[in-house]
């Protein structure tokens, strides 16, 4: 599948059967009384973070591995920690040998991660684009098969799944805010929803700094951009310049994108801690970012917010939970008390 020139709603439903069995179907997608108070409309959360990986490249990862030959002996990816965790957890699942190739901005929790699940993590350059030199080196040298983390139609498939949950769960969804950041996730859902349901409005949020899907998509073509620290890390990285499926699946289904600020990641993962009980990553709190920064325009009616992962530094959430400062690289982003 990952050969053929479009995304089919047959390729996603494909995928929500195969991947049975591996990634968790119909994650939960309860309300947050505090965001539907602010949006003054019902907000829910689709808990990705449910996913054994951690987060719900899961989906996409396994429907990957599992439509492999059946003489592959090993996979290879580059990833800002999910992807790659998703990858050495399938992989394990088929008995394949998995290499993930990382930059040095990927946190230590996720590098830990992938090497408890068997994996060789490999640590290169300092950005996505750096470390998939190396991915794609191993594909063509060493017999790797290399994986996407979101320019794969067997990957946006996968992720395509969540697309079905929701209009399931909540036929009467009008809004959808989705984490942007290589498109494969929003690119997946936005297709799947706007087959079923032509009228729902789809989101991509994503952080202000190094956003390359947002500059691919306002230049009407994928462009570099220089990866930089972020407190949605999982957003990061580039779309490669030789994009064929994710940057066309988001400018031909994604409605608007919107961009959060760090301290908007800072105060949405407060709030997603102090007011809905959870302990998520930066990328999982930009729908809620965007939400209280009042960046989503118009009536949003019934919507839902993904909550994409829970593979945090913790070090990092306590610092942001506690109120105090945290640093990225050079910045540093002033601490402040939840205000409900």
């Amino acid at each position: 599948m990952t050969h053929r020139a479009a995304l089919a709603l047959a390729d996603i439903l494909a995928a929500r059967r195969r991947i049975a069995g591996i990634a968790t179907r119909d994650t939960p997608l309860p309300p947050s009384p505090f965001l539907s108070r602010l949006a003054g409309d019902d907000v829910l959360l689709k808990l990705e973070i449910g996913q054994a990986s951690g987060a719900f490249k899961l989906r996409g990862a396994a429907n990957a591995v599992l439509t492999l030959p059946d003489d592959a002996t090993g996979v290879t990816c580059c990833s800002t920690g999910n992807h790659g965790r998703a990858v050495a957890y399938a992989a394990r699942a088929r008995g394949l040998r998995a290499v993930i190739c990382m930059s040095k901005l990927v946190p230590e929790a996720k590098i830990t991660g992938i090497r408890a699940l068997g994996a060789e993590a490999r640590i290169i350059g300092a950005s996505q684009d750096e470390a998939q030199v190396e991915s794609r080196r191993l594909a063509d040298e060493e017999g790797f098969c290399e994986i996407s983390p979101f320019d794969d139609l067997a990957v946006i498939a996968g992720q395509g799944t969540i697309g079905l949950e929701l209009l399931e769960q909540r036929p009467d969804l009008q809004t959808v805010l989705i984490p942007l950041s290589g498109g494969g996730l929003a690119g997946g859902i936005a297709f799947a929803l706007k087959t079923i349901k032509p009228s729902i409005r789809v989101i991509g949020i994503t952080m202000e700094r190094g956003a390359a899907m947002h500059a691919s998509l306002a230049a009407g073509e994928p462009v570099a951009v220089t990866e930089v620290a972020s407190l949605a890390d999982s957003l990061g990285g580039g779309i490669g310049l030789e994009n064929r499926h994710s940057f066309e699946l988001c400018r031909n289904h994604l409605d608007d994108v919107v961009l959060v600020t760090e301290e908007e990641i800072y105060r949405a993962m407060q709030a997603h801690y102090f007011e809905d009980r959870l302990v998520c990553e930066g990328a999982s709190a930009v729908g809620a970012a965007a939400l209280m920064a009042g960046k989503v325009s118009g009536r949003i009616g019934p919507t839902a917010t993904l909550i994409t992962g829970r593979n945090v530094d913790m070090q990092i959430f306590t610092d942001i939970v506690c109120g105090r400062d945290v640093a990225l690289g050079d910045t540093i982003i002033k601490g402040a008390p939840h205000a409900a």
